[in-house]
């Protein structure tokens, strides 16, 4: 069976998403990235690179040489929901997908030129994705990722290559060096060093002299050079659950450490819930006595993400399944029936009043650490530092 890879990549995407957001962008040069001359380039349109700007650049250099640019800080949580979106259709579409970053996808189609056309269904998707999101994408289709990356790459924005089988190294071999995926900025130096500055001349160094100076990877950079990529397609998995348990030092019956233990396993289930996109629909507790009973119960709740409704379900659950005459060697709390998206609020629902505190307890967390901030119920009194 012949194998066929495709490589999507959506185009230019932090500035496209800027710009469905705001149409006076279009046709505009803007850079995406931090606002003072400290920060760097995290994206920038067509437009600025003609004036020699890229991702990566200072942000004064590149200024300096685009001053009319329209400079954005860029939102991620927006960029994640479009990327999000782009995932959905594509992972409808196709048998295995792999998301290699937020606005790059393989797959694989092989196969399927026994009921579709490879490349004209591989079109379709670009297609879907563009009428469904208003983004366009470029896309490449080979025997290999990195071919298909390459070809894709080469035809941006909203590039159409197809690279037929048996032709991979002509079509790599005019191509500079720094266009294959391997060649980072330190192995582009030392190849044109060695005088090499094509792919075809890299394609015929020999293989001892590129491994003696590379290492295992100049085998590498010889077969991605010749057209040879046996990587799989690593097909996209989401979690089933997050779980969180704590086994004590000492078994315990004391309802306040083992309430504090709950509130802070929960509340970094929370956390986790948002930071990745989702909501649980199921909470289950588990409860191990120090006879290494272990007794578990669930209960399925309307879809959430709100610490306060966990930690309510939660309590409840344990105090449920909880012995009193017995100790407890562990707890554990996990979140199932995972669904993508965020908790639909209502107006005067105590979630959309506290959602803003959340929000700011994540960033928080995101910038400081997972135990950064934290319910005071959640906290023993050794946790409590004075005041300087």
């Amino acid at each position: 069976m012949e194998r066929m890879i495709g490589h999507l990549d959506l185009d230019c995407f932090f500035v496209a998403v800027e710009r469905l957001r705001d149409t006076r962008l279009v046709d505009k040069p803007v850079i995406v990235g931090g606002m003072s001359d400290r920060g760097v380039v995290s994206a920038c349109s067509y437009e600025t690179r003609r004036f020699g700007v890229h991702s990566a650049m200072p942000m004064r250099l590149a200024r300096q040489l685009c001053p009319e640019a329209i400079v954005l800080r860029g939102d991620m949580e927006a960029y994640s929901q479009h990327s999000a979106a782009v995932t959905e259709i594509i992972r409808d579409r196709v048998p295995v997908m792999e998301k290699a970053s937020v606005d790059e996808f393989y797959v694989d189609m092989s196969g399927m030129d026994r009921y579709f056309g490879s490349w004209k269904y591989l079109q379709e998707v670009g297609q879907e994705i563009h009428r469904e999101t208003g983004l366009t994408i470029s896309l490449g289709l080979s025997g290999n990722k990195t071919v298909s990356k390459v070809a894709a790459n080469e035809g941006k924005p909203h590039a159409r290559s197809w690279v037929v089988q048996g032709t991979e190294k002509a079509f790599l071999a005019p191509l500079s060096i720094h266009k294959l995926p391997f060649c980072g900025e330190v192995t582009t130096q030392t190849l044109r060093q060695m005088g090499i500055h094509a792919v075809g001349t890299l394609s015929q160094m020999p293989l001892p002299l590129l491994e003696k100076t590379f290492g295992k990877n100049g085998r590498i950079l010889w077969e991605r050079a010749n057209g040879v990529d046996p990587t799989p397609v690593v097909p996209l998995s989401e979690p089933k659950s997050f779980s969180k348990e704590r086994t004590f030092d000492a078994d315990t019956t004391d309802l306040v450490f083992l309430y504090r233990t709950l509130t802070r396993l929960t509340e970094a289930l929370g956390f986790e819930l948002r930071r990745e996109g989702y909501c649980t629909g199921c909470i289950t507790v588990k409860i191990r006595y120090s006879s290494f009973d272990t007794h578990t119960r669930q209960v399925s709740i309307p879809a959430t993400s709100a610490d306060h409704v966990l930690l309510q379900h939660v309590e409840a659950i344990f105090y449920d399944l909880y012995d009193r005459r017995l100790r407890i060697r562990l707890i554990g709390v996990r979140l199932s029936k995972l669904v993508r998206g965020v908790e639909q609020l209502k107006l005067f629902d105590q979630s959309a009043r506290l959602a803003p505190m959340y929000q700011a307890m994540d960033y928080l967390r995101q910038k400081y650490g997972s135990q950064a901030v934290g319910r005071a119920a959640g906290l023993s009194p050794s946790d409590h530092k004075p005041c300087t």
